[in-house]
């Protein structure tokens, strides 16, 4: 069977329609059609179906599908297998939010400024939905993402994802605030009344305001949303609301951040790259050269 179209048919599983996948995938809708029919012919059986003016998938071609994913990375594995120790070289695309661009990519183009001058970087910044977004078009070959402990992200089976680090968070409230800093729930309680501030490019910071929220027994009034943390301060020190903020990170005299620690919140990064494709050898050097660097707090 033709890679091509199983990663087509693979694709299609994912996002639904033909439409999507030809704009994923750069070609026509009609090339879809065209390749997924002579797939369906080099199967032998039915892949899809319609369902009303589209199609789905079939048992069948949901079943080639799933192959589909182990028979890629194998693929991608066997081409790195080809020459592993190849000397590191070609450019690297890379998807990362802010701060992972900061504390970690800078510091790894630094090194191979120094070490390894036949690699280059391109450097994309996205937050966790927008990287792999483009992970999954293969429009880039690394994506630096992040979650939260309380609000974990769940990775497709055509990815793998290595952790990079933690760092904890806690809540950011101005700093003449006369409440005395509280790590239980009882301190979220404190702010019901308040407007919070969360990120306007991604939902988990969210996500995990409303879980604490909802176990200290109200509904957050989310007014605010900046996808800077330096913003995030200055809308808390100008009394806007109050939002989460990693412990870690240098804060302005106006804004304190207070522990949480029942329950915890805890930011996870990770380099995410396509399955099998980590034998690369630019890929694999860059993601040795990222494991010694810690990595967490988005901004």
């Amino acid at each position: 069977m033709d890679p091509r179209r199983l990663e087509l048919l693979l694709q299609l599983s994912r996002l639904g329609s033909m439409r999507a996948v030809a704009d994923v995938m750069n070609v026509t809708t009609s090339t879809v059609s065209q390749q997924i029919a002579a797939l369906t012919q080099e199967a032998g059986t039915p892949l899809l179906e319609h369902e009303g003016r589209g199609v789905r998938l079939t048992p069948a071609g949901h079943r080639l599908a799933d192959h589909a994913v182990h028979v890629l990375a194998a693929l991608d594995a066997a081409r790195a297998d080809l020459d592993p120790d190849a000397t590191p070289q070609g450019t690297l695309r890379v998807a990362a939010f802010a701060t992972a661009i900061r504390r970690a990519v800078l510091p790894v183009l630094r090194r191979l400024d120094e070490d390894h001058r036949e690699v280059r970087l391109s450097l994309h910044e996205h937050e966790p939905a927008e990287a792999l977004e483009l992970l999954d078009g293969d429009r880039v070959d690394l994506a630096l993402t992040y979650d939260y402990n309380l609000a974990p992200a769940t990775f497709d089976a055509t990815l793998a994802a290595i952790p990079l680090g933690t760092t904890p968070w806690g809540l950011g409230v101005p700093a003449d605030d006369p409440r005395a800093p509280d790590t239980s729930l009882e301190a979220v309680g404190r702010y019901r009344d308040q407007d919070w501030i969360v990120n306007s490019r991604n939902t988990a910071d969210e996500e995990v305001v409303r879980i604490l929220s909802s176990l200290a027994g109200f509904q957050p009034r989310v007014v605010h949303r900046a996808d800077s943390l330096d913003l995030v301060q200055d809308m808390i020190a100008e009394g806007l609301g109050v939002g989460l903020l990693p412990q870690s990170s240098p804060t302005i005299p106006q804004v304190r951040v207070d522990p949480l620690v029942d329950p915890a919140v805890t930011l996870r990064a990770y380099a995410v790259t396509r399955r099998g494709r980590d034998a690369w050898p630019p890929l694999a050097l860059v993601l040795r050269l990222l494991a010694d660097i810690p990595l967490g707090d988005p901004a």
